[in-house]
Order: structure tokens, then sequence, then C-alpha cells
């Protein structure tokens, strides 16, 4: 009976939940469409923030270095679509040829941020980091004159979305008698890069180069020993970090149709990192939940403290963000002490803790 439910011998049971799960995929938005389109909007999001997190996963999780500047190639690639497809130069380029330039842009910076910090470790390496990021930030906002490039605080509009000749990717249609809203649209193009990027984060992470990075995290010293040549591969490591975070800006700018500075603040940056940390870092799928979770479940409090209250005391008392940030901030504190290496650990970075705690 146990063999009978047991993937590693039903080989069968395991292409039964891949497809009950690309099912469940596939009728997910028109059932959030049901309950309410911004619902739908949401899940767009949180794919984003998964790409994100799986992006800051291969520079955390697998070479274990820390970065609390992640979004500034967020906002790199954010920038670099709406740069060249907006009114703001009159460009108007496809995104088919953006998206790829918003990637090597945003992992050029990636090489920029790696390579004076190749020394750095631990709480000097985040410090640095955490400027960089503000510093990019900082740059966008006042990146107007003399020349307007960014449009400084203001921001940049009118930014194309996502199209193939006349099928945009923002406007409503019907195919083969289905309607589709245009944020069920992105949601099945967000959907397929994502599993994209989870493809070739499972593939790293099995390859030569994971094991490397793996080496490095774990002892940098014992890895240069062994040949590794740990400067190539932590910059390797911060340029695809970065380029999975510069897509997902790209993408993000084409969904919005405006960004500004404003949308890549420190507190976007640190919630990526928890959404890491959260899952579990190094281990794929822990750092996908992390970020579900930390997508969904602000939202799912934000809907429902409210009327709760009101419910309760037939008045609100506490701003809803309030309370909604004190439940969010209490509950990782409990998370982290009582599953300190995440929902999902890594089978290394549970040996670790494992091996740390007393006897």
């Amino acid at each position: 009976m146990k063999a009978l439910f047991d993937t590693r011998y039903n080989p069968k049971l395991v292409k039964a939940g891949v497809v009950l799960v690309a099912l469940a995929l596939l009728v997910l938005p028109f059932a959030l469409a049901q309950v309410g389109t911004s619902w739908v909007r949401i899940t767009n999001y949180a794919i984003l923030y998964v790409l994100l997190a799986l992006g800051l996963n291969i520079v955390v999780g697998f070479a274990g270095l820390l970065d609390l500047g992640y979004i500034a190639f967020y906002a790199v690639g954010a920038y670099t679509y709406a740069l060249l497809a907006s009114p703001q130069f009159g460009l108007h380029l496809p995104f088919w040829a953006i998206l790829p330039i918003g990637a090597l842009v945003a992992a050029f910076f990636g090489v920029l941020l790696g390579a004076p910090t190749l020394k750095l470790r631990g709480d000097y390496l985040a410090i640095v980091t955490l400027g960089f990021g503000e510093i990019v930030r900082i740059f966008l906002n006042n990146l107007s004159r003399p020349v307007n490039v960014t449009n400084g605080p203001q921001g940049i509009a009118g930014i194309d979305p996502f199209s193939f000749g006349s099928f945009s990717f923002s406007k409503p249609e019907t195919l083969l008698g289905i309607a589709f809203s245009g944020p069920i649209k992105y949601y099945y193009l967000l959907l397929a890069v994502m599993i994209a990027i989870l493809l070739v984060n499972v593939r790293l992470q099995d390859s030569r180069i994971g094991r490397a990075w793996e080496a490095v995290r774990e002892d940098e010293i014992a890895a240069r020993a062994m040949g590794i040549d740990t400067t190539r591969m932590k910059l390797l490591a911060f340029a695809m970090g970065a380029s999975f975070g510069g897509v997902a800006g790209g993408m993000f700018s084409a969904i919005q149709a405006f960004i500004s500075p404003e949308s890549f603040v420190l507190v976007e940056s640190i919630m990526v990192v928890a959404m890491v940390v959260l899952g579990g870092m190094g281990n794929i799928w822990g750092v996908v939940l992390g970020a579900l979770l930390l997508s969904f479940v602000p939202e799912v409090l934000r809907w429902t403290v409210q009327p709760l209250q009101e419910a309760l005391f037939g008045r609100m008392l506490v701003d809803p963000e309030v309370i909604r940030m004190l439940i969010f901030g209490l509950a990782l504190v409990l998370i982290m002490l009582y599953r300190p290496a995440g929902l999902l650990p890594s089978a290394v970075r549970k040996r670790e803790l494992a091996d740390e705690r007393p006897a």
C-alpha cells in the first residue's frame, strides 16, 4: 500500500500529479475572475515575485552571497523596457527584442555590482548591495536634468503592452469562443516564462556551475584550493540572478504601463529576501512557495481585516494596513523561530542546522 503512493516506485503517480497541477494552473485565472479581476492581477504580480525570488535564490541560495539591493536589477529591466517601448524617446520596439536587452543590461549591472565586492562576505556585502539598490533608485529619480532620460519622480507613462502584430495582451479578446481578458492573457504569458526560468534553475542547480556555487557557499577557500575559479563563479551568480530580475522588470513595466522610482524602494528588496528565506534558501520549490505565500497572504489579510473588525466591534478600530503588517511580521518571526531553515529547506541547509543544534 505504501509503495502505491510512493513516487519513487510509482512513476504513473508523478505523471498524474503533473497533469492535475497543469490543469489547475490552466483553469485558475478563470476561477479567480469569478471572484474578481483584481485577483487575477494579484496572481500575475505573485508570479513576478516568483521570478524575482528565483533570481535572488541563485545569488543568496546557491552562491551564498547576501544581496539586499536586488530590486535594483528589477528597476533596470523595467526602465530598459520603458525607454525602448514608450513615447519617452519615441521608440516602440517589439517586446521580444526588448526583454533580452533588459536581461543583458541587468546582467551587466550585476557584474558591475559583483566586481568591487568579490572579497566581501556577510554583513559587509549586505551593506554594499543595500547601498547599490538605493543608488540606482536615487539615480533614476534624478535623471531628468539636464537631459530628461527617466522623467524623474513623475515616472514614464504610456508604456507599450506586449503584442504580436494586432494581438495585444492588454485588450480583451474572444478566442475559440472563450473570453480572455487582458490580465488572463498576461497570466498565461507569465506562467510560460516562470516555467522556463524554473527549468533553467533546476538545470543550473545540478550542473557543474551549480555545484561550484555550492562549493563557494560552503567554503570559498576550500573551493579555490580545489581549482574552482571563485571570482568567475561569483560574477556569474550576480549576472544570472540579475538577468532574471531584468526580465521580471520588463514584464512589470509592460503590465503596469507606468513606472516610477517609487516602485523600486528598499522594502521591495527586503520582501524578496524574505521570500527566499521563508521558503528555504537553495531549494527552488521552497522559494516558489515562499514567494506565493508572501504575495497572497498580505492580500488576503487586506480583504479580511476590515470586515472582521466591523463584525466584532461595529467599527474599524485599527487601520487594516497596520494590522496586516503586524500579523505579517509576527508570522515571519514565528517561522524563523520554529523553522529557521524555511518551510521547504534544501537538504544541505537542513543538515547544517541539525549539526549546529546542541546535543
